[in-house]
């Protein structure tokens, strides 16, 4: 999708004072896959337990906040039947390549290791529960989606329960999200895939209004793109790619059409799909508090728990404190 998908980079600066709903597993998946050492190890606590998740919460999150942007956490519920296929495609893929991944650490190949502990990442129920508790000591709300997080974040943006929904995923425009934040929780010095240097990223900011408008397209035509492309709940069409997929939807071709004229059945699910990023099951009504940072918590939390550096933490998360007090007006204002 993003090369139909016009966006604009913006500064964290630029959003202060605004809130953003952030797809949860997906931001949890981008932490688990990005702050692993040079081998492709994660980090961990001392009796094993994967910390990764939440180094990438605390410290993107400080970032976030002293800039005056107030994050909401959204977690995914239970999954829709649509997506079982993609759920088993993904463990399949997993399974594969953190059999790699141990291949090459064997082999010595520390490179070629991190890019498959990449791929392999997997996202276990303790570290969804030890990212809530994080979150609560740092004041920042988390909601508890019925259904997909995407969804539900989508739909705080559309009814102003916050400004806009936070995630990589383009899928947040099927849903109708006015506004998607991207790179808002990955923002940074980030390597290149088998290449020793750096990019730096920055967020981006893509208004649905504007997607319509610059391709010349309505939102039911935007989601049949969607579907043709390809998304979590369908596997799409095979060799067609966004642009070339505009080109046929405004030429007023129907999917049946589409997959009829290349010789291929239509997949059954596809109905089922466009009812679901047009109707997705949803919380209607969320109520959202942030909270000043609790300190002491954050660090006892942090370091008694999970031994992380008490001088780091203190230090991020007294920065916070301290911007979140001399903000323009009061805290409770801000709050």
């Amino acid at each position: 999708m993003g090369e139909i998908v016009p966006r604009q980079e913006v500064s964290l600066e630029s959003l202060r004072g605004l809130s953003v709903a952030i797809d949860a597993f997906n931001a949890l998946y981008q932490f688990l896959s990005i702050i692993r050492g040079h081998d492709g190890t994660p980090l961990k606590n001392r009796k094993g337990e994967v910390t990764s998740h939440l180094s990438g919460i605390f410290f993107r999150c400080c970032n976030l906040l002293k800039f005056g942007v107030r994050p909401v956490f959204v977690l995914d519920g239970e999954p829709p039947r649509l997506k079982k296929a993609e759920i088993s495609r993904r463990r399949a893929s997993r399974a594969e390549a953190r059999a790699k991944y141990e291949e090459a650490l064997a082999r010595g190949e520390a490179e070629e290791a991190r890019k498959f502990a990449q791929a392999s990442t997997t996202l276990e129920e303790y570290m969804v529960e030890t990212s809530v508790r994080l979150l609560d000591a740092m004041g920042i709300p988390v909601v508890q989606a019925p259904s997909e997080g995407e969804a539900q974040a989508a739909h705080m943006a559309k009814s102003e329960v916050v400004w806009a929904a936070a995630s990589q995923d383009y899928d947040s425009l099927l849903f109708g999200a006015p506004r998607l934040v991207r790179n808002v929780a990955i923002t940074g010095r980030r390597k290149l895939p088998n290449k020793p240097s750096y990019v730096e990223v920055k967020p981006e900011l893509v208004v649905l209004e504007e997607v319509l408008k610059q391709n010349g397209i309505s939102q039911d035509q935007l989601v049949t793109i969607g579907l043709l492309v390809g998304t979590d709940f369908t596997p799409g069409v095979r060799g067609l790619g966004p642009k070339t997929a505009l080109k046929l939807v405004k030429q007023g071709k129907t999917v049946d059409e589409i997959y009829r004229e290349r010789g291929l059945e239509k997949p059954p699910e596809l109905d089922d799909a466009r009812d679901f990023f047009t109707k997705p099951k949803v919380l209607e009504d969320v109520d959202l508090e942030w909270r000043a940072m609790d300190v002491e918590a954050v660090v006892k939390y942090l370091r008694d728990e999970h031994d992380f550096s008490e001088e780091r933490v203190r230090k991020a998360a007294e920065e916070v404190a301290t911007a979140q007090r001399g903000m323009k007006g009061s805290l409770s204002k801000w709050l």
